[in-house]
């Protein structure tokens, strides 16, 4: 079984490079002698005749997941998308619309169908995907819900140093700071709400407070949350969710720090850069686990943290039942992805 995996190239990214980790860790469940070559999905926007010649010599092509519906790989070509033979499935995908980012253009959203009408089978992320597709043309029941495949990733134990925690509350922060444009007009009310948040649990409760990195970019921007005794973690993404589930709350910005807290089960607060981010909250039945940017300035981050941390258990069992039904609709997806072969 050989499988062409087209999905984010990008190994300095966490999130990225936890999602196709995961689609390949769920891949050999149901393929486990599967020969799985890599390709960036830069190869269906920049059309080049050779490398879909390699694609064309798989068995089976994955598109995903992850965030690849994103107007910095888009629009895919038409003469790239018609020119690949195996059958295609699209994994786990979701849209990517950041705040203040214009919507897709025309041409952008006719890619993606294309994309879309070409595929076998088409597994999103979350509802909004589905709802984004749907409103540009494709039919609503090519499109199947099955979660974020980074949910389940397989957790590894941390074996570095700050593996083993000291006792009391332990909290950690994300900031988001890859690229997305829109920091620098967020940029006071964000670190002055982090450092408020942390100052609190500092005094109160003499909490442990943890940098959880999951892009270098943020190595330019963490010092400035000025947040005393600040330990950094920086893991690959299987550990880095084992060190998520020894501590009490995680507080983040990139979507994947969220979702792997989630994962290993520990309660999470995203704040808001991103539709992706309140749909990633409102998908496991926890909208209120998003902070919009526009409360920042009045104490918002704090308040919920507080909430959260008193309904520790509460969340838990939200998140395994998420879990439990991501896992599910994966493994029918799977099962179905098993009769093209």
């Amino acid at each position: 079984m050989r499988i062409a995996h087209i999905h984010v190239w990008d190994k300095t990214n966490k999130g990225d490079r936890g999602i196709v980790l995961a689609v390949q860790e769920q891949l050999r469940a149901v393929f486990p002698q599967a020969k799985i070559s890599d390709f960036p999905v830069e190869v269906l926007k920049n059309f080049d005749q050779s490398v879909v010649k390699k694609i064309n010599q798989t068995d089976l092509i994955i598109f995903g997941g992850g965030g690849i519906f994103y107007r910095y790989f888009l629009p895919f070509s038409q003469a790239a998308i018609e020119a690949l033979t195996p059958p295609l499935v699209i994994y786990g995908v979701g849209y990517i619309r950041e705040v203040g980012a214009p919507p897709l253009q025309k041409e952008d959203r006719e890619s993606i169908q294309q994309l879309v009408s070409r595929a076998v089978l088409v597994g999103v992320r979350e509802n909004y995907t589905k709802r984004f597709l749907v409103r540009n043309g494709s039919p609503a029941a090519k499109i199947k819900v099955i979660g974020d495949p980074a949910l389940i990733l397989q957790a590894a134990v941390p074996g570095v140093t700050g593996s083993r925690l000291k006792s009391g509350l332990k909290i950690g922060f994300n900031l988001n700071y890859s690229g997305w444009l829109g920091f620098g007009r967020w940029r006071q009310d964000i670190l002055s709400a982090y450092r408020e948040t942390a100052e609190f649990f500092q005094k109160k409760h003499h909490a442990q407070i943890y940098y959880l990195q999951h892009h270098p970019g943020e190595l330019a921007i963490y010092p400035d949350l000025k947040i005393k005794n600040l330990k950094i973690i920086d893991l690959p993404p299987a550990a880095q969710k084992g060190f998520y589930g020894q501590l009490d709350l995680v507080i983040g910005m990139m979507l994947h720090v969220g979702v792997m807290a989630a994962g290993a089960l520990t309660p999470e607060i995203n704040v808001a850069y991103d539709i992706r981010n309140r749909n990633f909250a409102r998908f496991i039945g926890c909208p209120e686990l998003v902070v919009e940017l526009s409360d920042l300035r009045r104490g918002q981050l704090l308040q919920r943290a507080r909430q959260v941390l008193q309904e520790k258990e509460y969340y838990k069992k939200k998140f395994t039942q998420a879990q439990t039904r991501v896992a599910g609709r994966i493994a029918g997806f799977l099962e179905e992805i098993k009769t093209l072969t």
